[in-house]
C-alpha cells in the first residue's frame, strides 16, 4: 500500500517553489523595470503572464493525469518549471522574461492541482487530516515567505537569483519524486473534452486578465470587457458541464457534496483575504512607514512564524475540534489581526503591528488544513482530480479579486484604511459561511473492508455525505 507522508513528502520538496514563485517576484518589479529599461505596464506582465498561464492549464490537468498518470505529469509539469526557471533567470530583455515566466506558468498551473489529488488519492480518509497538514504547508505559508524571501534575496544581490532559487529546489524535487512516488499506469483513456477546455480556459484567463488590469478601477475596457467574456463562457461551461456530468472536463458533480461546495467557496474567500493582504502589507510598510522592499519584507516575518507554529498544532486541533470549528477560529484571528491595519498610519507604534502580523499567521496557518481536507469527504478516487480543479480555481479566481478590489479603493482613494476593512470583510464572510463545513473532517470510519454506503445529499451529523457519483460509475465509496 502506498505510503502517503512518502508522496507528500515529495510533493511538498517539488510544490514550495511553484507556490513562492507566486509572490516572489511581486517585491522586484520596480528593480526589474529599472535593469531591464521597461515601463510599469510592460513589467506588470511579468506577473500577469504567470497567472494567466496558471489559468490555461489548471482546467485540464485531471484530463492529463487519466493520461500520462500522476507520476508521470508530476515529473514532467516539475522540469518544465525548472527550465522555465533557468531561463528567465538568463532573460535578456522585458520580452523574453514575459515569454519564460509563460513556460513556468504552464509548469506550475499542472502542479498546484496535481499536489493535493496525488496525496488525498494516496491516503484514506481517516488519515486525511494528518497528512493534508503536511501538504498544505507550502499553501499556507509560501505566499506569506514569498515577499520575505524576494525581499532578502534582492537585498544581497541580483533579480536574476529569485529565479535560480528554483533549481535546488526543483532538482531535490525531481529526485524525491522519482524514489518516492509509486508508478502508476492509467487504467482507461478518458476523451478530452475539447469543447469544455475551449470554454472554460479562455475563461478563466479573461477573469483573471480582467481582474489583473483593474488596478485604478473596474470602469475601464480592458477591465469590463475581459471579465464580461469570461463570465459568458464560464457560465457556458457550467451548463455544459451540468449536462455532461462525469463525461465534462471538470465533473461539476463533485459540488453536489455540501463539503466540497463549502470549502470551495470557503477557499475563494481566504484566497481574497489572503492575497489582498499580502498585496498592501508591503505597500503599507513602503509607501506610508518610507521602509525599503527588503525592511517591508522582514517586517513581514512575524506573520510567517505565526504561520509555522500553527502548522505544527493544525491537524491534531482538527481531529479534537472539528473543520467547523477550527475554520472559524482561523477566520476569526485573521480578520481581528487585520483590523490594527485598518487603524494604523504613518507613526503607528510598530510593536503592535508586529504582534498582530503574527496572530494574523496562526491564524493563517490552520484555516486551510480543514478546508483542502473536507473538500474531499465522501468523493470517490476517480472524483477527486475534479475536486481538486475547482477548489484550485477557487483559490486563484479568489485571489485575484482578493487583490484587485483593494488595489481599485487604493488607487481611487489613497486609503489604505478602507483598503484593509475590504479584507477584513472578506474574512467575516468566510465566518459565517463556515457555518455551512461540517463538524468533522471525515465522516465515521468503518470497519475494516466495509463498504459506508452514503446515499446523495443526505448530510449525517452535519457531515455531507454524497459520493458526486453519476449514474452509471462505480459503486458505493470505500474507506
Amino acid at each position: 500500500m502506498t505510503n502517503p507522508f512518502r508522496v507528500a513528502t515529495a510533493v511538498v520538496a517539488g510544490g514550495v517553489a511553484v507556490i513562492l514563485d507566486s509572490t516572489i517576484v511581486a517585491v522586484a518589479l520596480h528593480q526589474l523595470a529599472t535593469d531591464l529599461h521597461a515601463d510599469v505596464g510592460t513589467i506588470q506582465w511579468v506577473s500577469t503572464a504567470y497567472l494567466l498561464a496558471l489559468g490555461v492549464v489548471i482546467p485540464v490537468v485531471g484530463w492529463l493525469q487519466s493520461r500520462a498518470g500522476a507520476k508521470r505529469l508530476w515529473m514532467a509539469a516539475l522540469a518544465l518549471f525548472l527550465l522555465g526557471s533557468v531561463l528567465c533567470a538568463f532573460a535578456w530583455d522585458a520580452p523574453s522574461l514575459i515569454a519564460f515566466r509563460v513556460v513556468q506558468g504552464i509548469g506550475g498551473g499542472a502542479m498546484l492541482p496535481l499536489m493535493t489529488t496525488m496525496v488525498v488519492q494516496a491516503t484514506s480518509e481517516a488519515d486525511r487530516n494528518r497528512v493534508v497538514s503536511v501538504v498544505a504547508l507550502p499553501a499556507a505559508i509560501g505566499p506569506i515567505l514569498g515577499p520575505v524571501i524576494g525581499g532578502l534575496i534582492l537585498g544581497a544581490g541580483s533579480w536574476r537569483w529569485l529565479f535560480l532559487v528554483n533549481v535546488p529546489l526543483c532538482l531535490i524535487g525531481l529526485f524525491l519524486a522519482w524514489k518516492l512516488i509509486p508508478a502508476d499506469i492509467p487504467s482507461r483513456r478518458v476523451r478530452l473534452d475539447a469543447r469544455g477546455f475551449a470554454l472554460l480556459s479562455p475563461a478563466l484567463v479573461a477573469l483573471l486578465w480582467g481582474l489583473s488590469n483593474a488596478a485604478g478601477s473596474f470602469l475601464r475596457a480592458d477591465v469590463l470587457i475581459p471579465l464580461a467574456v469570461g463570465t459568458a463562457l464560464l457560465v457556458a461551461f457550467v451548463l455544459r458541464a451540468l449536462r455532461l456530468g462525469s463525461g465534462a472536463l471538470v465533473d461539476l458533480g463533485v459540488l453536489r457534496s455540501r463539503s466540497t461546495w463549502a470549502a470551495s467557496s470557503l477557499l475563494f474567500l481566504s484566497g481574497a483575504a489572503l492575497y489582498g493582504a499580502m498585496f498592501l502589507l508591503p505597500l503599507y510598510w513602503q509607501q506610508v512607514r518610507g521602509s525599503t522592499a527588503l525592511e517591508a519584507g522582514l517586517l513581514l516575518i512575524p506573520q510567517g512564524v505565526g504561520s509555522l507554529l500553527s502548522r505544527v498544532a493544525a491537524g491534531s486541533l482538527l481531529d479534537r475540534v472539528g473543520a467547523r470549528g477550527v475554520a472559524m477560529a482561523g477566520f476569526v484571528m485573521v480578520g481581528a489581526a487585520t483590523v490594527p491595519f485598518a487603524f494604523a498610519g504613518e507613526h503607528t507604534t510598530i510593536w503592535p503591528l508586529m504582534i498582530a502580523l503574527f496572530v494574523r499567521g496562526l491564524g493563517l496557518g490552520i484555516v486551510l488544513i480543514p478546508l483542502m481536507t473536507v473538500a474531499f469527504v465522501g468523493l470517490p478516487h476517480e472524483k477527486i482530480p475534479h475536486a481538486s480543479i475547482v477548489t484550485r480555481i477557487a483559490q486563484q479566481v479568489g485571489g485575484s479579486a482578493g487583490v484587485a478590489l483593494p488595489a481599485v479603493i487604493l488607487a481611487g482613494s489613497g486609503s489604505f484604511d478602507a483598503a484593509f476593512w475590504w479584507t477584513i470583510g472578506f474574512t467575516a464572510v468566510a465566518v459565517v459561511l463556515s457555518f455551512a463545513l461540517p463538524h468533522a473532517a471525515v465522516p465515521p470510519r468503518s470497519g475494516a473492508g466495509q463498504r459506508l454506503d452514503m446515499p446523495d445529499a443526505e448530510v449525517e451529523d452535519g457531515v455531507a455525505a454524497v459520493t458526486g457519483q453519476q449514474p452509471g460509475d462505480s459503486g458505493p465509496v470505500r474507506i
